[in-house]
Order: structure tokens, then C-alpha cells, then sequence
């Protein structure tokens, strides 16, 4: 227990170091926190056999052992997240979102479908087709965590920053929809027959079993919290119904043969979401709670970058399909979100920027590439997830900032010094 203890403090203030120096160089945090998992991790620091002192993570098991606090973590992202699903935010742009949310994910997907299938017909001995329409389906996903860190660190705001903290949010359940779909197609060409329980029933029905658990958690928060006067007891309580709602949404249960199960993301941005909706002192509460969990936060990306499997690499046939998903991925997310945004009626600088900003793929990815898994190739599927989210996490959060700054959203750059006022950054222009 100690060990761990060491570890993760020892991570955090490597983290916080490594930050200052990626401010040197005008790099997001999250990309300095992801670095620094890196090399901590087992193909860097790990190798000298200091993780037995707590100084970084010899294996990648390791690493997964801290895998309840990524859970956390994401548990309070998406719950923050929900924060932007105001009504007034929704009576303003609320169909624009789910307008742009669907119409990018699926032109995504086909996309990558496209160019992997093709892949799949010249050269059949490097991915099978039931490969090439899982890892379709799993281009729709986004990393709301990246993106939200950005807009947290650097207090962008405006147009294009709601409608992205939206798209991100409904990304996940789109995506999740997708996948089950595309999986079930999958399993159907390797076993010769399609479920339509599995395609259809079951991530419909935890869309809907999310949705439901979350608003009944926000609201009975919203119930609770009347009867505390304190910031710091209204703020504890917060935090015990986020950890509640992440504890719940990772149990099962079967009804009559059909699986059931919880969205983690889904359950704690529909609990932030109801809550901040009810509640007529959210947003203070919101703000004291982000302030709380920021070592969470930075030690999730420690941790994400620590389990980047770069052996992965070796493998030629895995960079091949690799670039081949990231540049089609890439062509997905930027014209989809051109077109849909030129569609509803979006200003030229959300049509500019709103497709980069939605690069960053990780966690939501992953977790679907381990369910592939089973399919006859499914490391294969997993390796190329893990090589595009080494990619995507590296350069996302700067494409992100880059996008948000010369789309006139990032004024001041993020608090530098609680001594010296801050001062507007210059703007970039993307080519």
C-alpha cells in the first residue's frame, strides 16, 4: 500500500514538473501529463526496476492496477461534462448538437469502413472484413477527457467551445450504438448468423438503462442537497454520488438471456446533466468540485500515458492499418463535421475547426477494442486502437488548442500565476 501511495504522488509532482516545461514550449497539459506516463511507463523508466521504490511502473499490469481510479476519474469528467446540457444551452443549439453529434460519427465511420474493407480486398492476409467494420464503428468515438482538460486549462469559451463539449458528450452515445451494431455484423460473418439481440436490443437498451440510473442519481443529489448549508458538506456529497454513480454503472445483469449493462460516461454525464438543471447552485458547486478533483484528473492522463503499449510498433502490419485508420478517421471527423455544421446553419469557424477539435480518441476506444477482442483477429483491432490513441493523445490536445485559439475562444492562457495577471495569448492562425 505504501508502494502505491509512493507511486502516485511521485507521478503527480513528475506530472506537475513535466507541465511547466511543456508551457515552455506552448504544449497543452494533458499532452505533458500524457508524456510523462510515457516515460514513467514500462518501456522507459520502468525497465531500470525503480518501481519496487514507487519511481514509475515496471508492466503494463502495473499500470492497470491503478485502472479504478482512471474509472473515477472519468466518472467526474463526464459529470462535468453534463454541466453543458443546460436547458438554455439546449433551447439554443441543443438540435445543432445532436444534429452535428450524429451526422460526423456516422460519415466517420463509413469513412474508415470504406478504406478498410478496401484494405480487406487487396490484401485479405492483413485484416479480416469483420476486423475492418469493428474498427469503423470504433473511429466514431471521441476522448471527452483530452478535450475537456484544453477548454478547462486554457477557459476557452464561445460558440464552438459549447457546441464541441456537447458533440463529445453525444459522441458516446452514438458511438456506442454504432459499435454494438457493427460488432454484431462482425460476430454474424465469422459465425454465420446474426443476433439481433446483441445488434440491436442490448446497446439500445443500456443507452436507455444509462440515461435513466444517471437522471435518478441527479435528481435525488438535487433532493440531498437542500439540507446542507456548508460549500464543503454540499461539495462531499457531490463527490460520494459521483463515486456512487461509477460504482453502479460497472454492474451487469442478465433479463432473460439479454445482457444489461451501464454506460459509465453516459450514467455520470446524465447525473451532472439533471443536476445542474435542478439544482439553482450548480454552477458554484461545479466549479469547487473541478478545483477538487484536479490531481485526479492529471494522475489519469499519467496513467493513460504510462499504458501506451509501444511494441505495437515493431509490427509493420500494424502501422499500415494504423495510418490507414487515422488518415481515414481524420477525413471522417473533418468533413463530417464540415458538412453537418454547414447544414445547421454554423458559423464559418465552427465549419473551420469543430472537426479538429474531435480528433483525441482514448479511453471510449479502448474500452470497445477490448470487447472486440474475441473476434478471430481482435488483437489486431486492439493494437491498431492503441497506436492510434498514441498518436491522437500526443497531438490532439495541441491540435485542439490551436483550433480553439484561431477560432478567437482562447483568450487569456489559463491561469500561469496567482501572482501576475493573465495576459491575452496571440492568435493562430491554422493553415
Amino acid at each position: 500500500m505504501e508502494q502505491m501511495l509512493i507511486c502516485l504522488s511521485l507521478a503527480l509532482i513528475a506530472g506537475l514538473l513535466m507541465s511547466r516545461a511543456a508551457k515552455a514550449v506552448r504544449l497543452p497539459a494533458v499532452t505533458a501529463y500524457l508524456l510523462t506516463g510515457l516515460l514513467l511507463g514500462p518501456f522507459f523508466l520502468g525497465r531500470l526496476g525503480l518501481s519496487r521504490f514507487g519511481f514509475g511502473f515496471g508492466s503494463l499490469a502495473a499500470v492497470e492496477g491503478y485502472g479504478i481510479l482512471t474509472q473515477v476519474a472519468l466518472g467526474f469528467i463526464a459529470f462535468v461534462i453534463g454541466n453543458e446540457f443546460r436547458l438554455s444551452a439546449l433551447k439554443h443549439m441543443g438540435r445543432r448538437a445532436v444534429t452535428v453529434g450524429i451526422a460526423q460519427a456516422v460519415i466517420t465511420t463509413a469513412l474508415v469502413d470504406i478504406a478498410l474493407v478496401a484494405l480487406h480486398f487487396a490484401r485479405p492476409d492483413v485484416i479480416s472484413l469483420a476486423s475492418a467494420i469493428t474498427l469503423g464503428s470504433i473511429a466514431a468515438a471521441t476522448a471527452p477527457a483530452a478535450t475537456l482538460m484544453v477548454v478547462k486549462q486554457y477557459k476557452a469559451d464561445g460558440p464552438l467551445t459549447k457546441l464541441l463539449l456537447m458533440v463529445v458528450a453525444i459522441d458516446d452515445a452514438v458511438g456506442l450504438v454504432l459499435f454494438s451494431a457493427s460488432y454484431g455484423v462482425a460476430n454474424a460473418l465469422e459465425q454465420g448468423r446474426i443476433d439481433p439481440v446483441s445488434v440491436v436490443l442490448e446497446p439500445l437498451l443500456e443507452i436507455a438503462l444509462s440515461l435513466a440510473l444517471g437522471a435518478a442519481a441527479g435528481y435525488l443529489l438535487n433532493l440531498l442537497e437542500v439540507y446542507f448549508h456548508s460549500r464543503s458538506k454540499r461539495m462531499s456529497l457531490s463527490v460520494a454520488f459521483v463515486l456512487l454513480t461509477v460504482g453502479l454503472s460497472m454492474t451487469e445483469f442478465e433479463i432473460n438471456g439479454t445482457r444489461c449493462g451501464f454506460s459509465l460516461l453516459l450514467v455520470c454525464m446524465m447525473t451532472g446533466t439533471v443536476f445542474c438543471n435542478v439544482c439553482p447552485t450548480s454552477d458554484e458547486l461545479m466549479d469547487r468540485l473541478d478545483r477538487w478533483v484536479s490531481p485526479i484528473n492529471i494522475l489519469f492522463f499519467v496513467l493513460s500515458g504510462a499504458e501506451l503499449d509501444l511494441t505495437i510498433l515493431t509490427n509493420p502490419m500494424v502501422l499500415l492499418i494504423g495510418v490507414v485508420y487515422i488518415a481515414a478517421r481524420s477525413a471522417g471527423k473533418i468533413s463530417g463535421s464540415f458538412l453537418s455544421c454547414r447544414a445547421t446553419s454554423c458559423s464559418p469557424a465552427i465549419q473551420k475547426y469543430l472537426g479538429i477539435t474531435l480528433l483525441p480518441q482514448a479511453g471510449v476506444a479502448l474500452g470497445m477494442a477490448a470487447t472486440a477482442a474475441e473476434l478471430s483477429d481482435g488483437h489486431m483491432v486492439r493494437n491498431v486502437v492503441l497506436f492510434s490513441v498514441l498518436v491522437y493523445e500526443l497531438v490532439g490536445p495541441t491540435l485542439t488548442k490551436l483550433s480553439l485559439t484561431a477560432a478567437g475562444e482562447i483568450r487569456p492562457e489559463g491561469r500561469t500565476s496567482a501572482r501576475v495577471e493573465n495576459q491575452p495569448e496571440a492568435p493562430v492562425e491554422l493553415s
